[in-house]
């Protein structure tokens, strides 16, 4: 009952919009970075990214990748404090994702779609390291932290160090094991698809807008009360990129993919984070996870679920520092 009020009211605010409001970019969803030109953005590899930096640009460089796929770095804003602690720090919006350019679809349809998401990570590092002298260093968190894998994989010589926070796997047949106990729900399935107010109270805006509108009220199933993810509840973001979200999983789902490989050629040692609440991780799953990395620390983030970079902060700080400390 409860939810039938809520979309009702949805749809009475939208019903009393003014339709020429409805019609403006950012009425559903705020503005991208090609939309607004007041938000800090960076042209990379041949498309427009949402980019913001802190600190010394001759610090070593550590590069903060959110999860996802889709998601943004609003709920990480936190690690720029590291900043404080000598380290020159990047937080970016994925291509098609957050206040990033909306990409089509048809980006995504190579067969092995994550390469564009590494070749744009490479083309980041590439423009803020001022001299090959300068460390590089990655914090990823859940499909950041498959990303950052990724890229070591066929870099593992440039990264002198990564902190990885509850990665679901390091390969497709894990990564589907992790999703089908973390309750993940398929955005756009008919029958979510259907619950939702009617479309043609938000018809006239650009396909892409409408679905990234769409997943805002979707993602919210994952953090409501007891949850299994352990989430204390709804957490900060700016809009998911819902293209790239579904581009990316149904591309997985047809190519599978598994990122492992030449890990064992990645000398330094990893800070491997898992929460106390996730009850579809914890530290078994952590150990399998993180098994194909030669040198690991595997440590738990207390009073905190899957989003540990937001709710954890107070227990995560400390040991993600401590880890930079020690291989700066």
């Amino acid at each position: 009952m409860r939810k039938i009020i809520f979309m009702a009211l949805i749809c009475m605010h939208l019903s009393a919009c003014k339709k020429e409001d409805l019609a403006k970019p950012g009425a559903l969803v705020p503005l991208t970075v090609d939309q607004d030109t007041n938000l800090p953005s960076l042209e990379i590899n041949g498309t427009l990214l949402h980019v913001e930096s802190h600190g010394n640009p001759s610090d070593p460089l550590l590069i903060i990748i959110h999860g996802g796929p889709g998601g943004d770095y609003r709920s990480m804003l936190n690690a720029k404090l590291f900043a404080n602690e000598g380290f020159y720090v990047v937080l970016y919006d994925q291509r098609g994702s957050g206040l990033s350019k909306r990409e089509d679809k048809s980006q995504y349809e190579q067969a092995n779609a994550v390469q564009i998401f590494i070749d744009d990570l490479h083309c980041l590092i590439n423009h803020f390291q001022i001299s090959p002298s300068q460390k590089v260093y990655l914090l990823g968190h859940s499909w950041g932290a498959m990303l950052a894998t990724a890229y070591i994989s066929q870099n593992p010589q440039r990264i002198s160090g990564v902190i990885l926070a509850e990665p679901g796997g390091l390969t497709w047949p894990q990564t589907e094991e992790y999703l089908s106990r973390s309750n993940k729900i398929k955005f756009f399935s008919e029958a979510l698809n259907d619950a939702i107010f009617p479309e043609q109270i938000i018809s006239g805006r650009s396909e892409q807008e409408v679905l990234d509108y769409k997943a805002c009220f979707f993602s919210n199933y994952e953090n409501a009360p007891g949850n299994t993810i352990g989430n204390a509840g709804p957490y900060p973001f700016w809009r998911n990129g819902a293209v790239a979200f579904e581009s990316l999983i149904d591309n997985a789902e047809r190519n599978s993919f598994d990122f492992t490989g030449n890990l064992n050629q990645f000398a330094p040692k990893i800070l491997f984070l898992y929460s106390e609440r996730n009850k579809a991780y914890g530290l078994s799953w952590a150990e399998k996870v993180s098994a194909p990395y030669p040198n690991k620390d595997i440590q738990l983030v207390l009073n905190c679920g899957h989003e540990m970079l937001y709710f954890g902060w107070e227990d995560l700080y400390p040991k993600v520092k401590n880890y930079l400390n020690q291989v700066k």
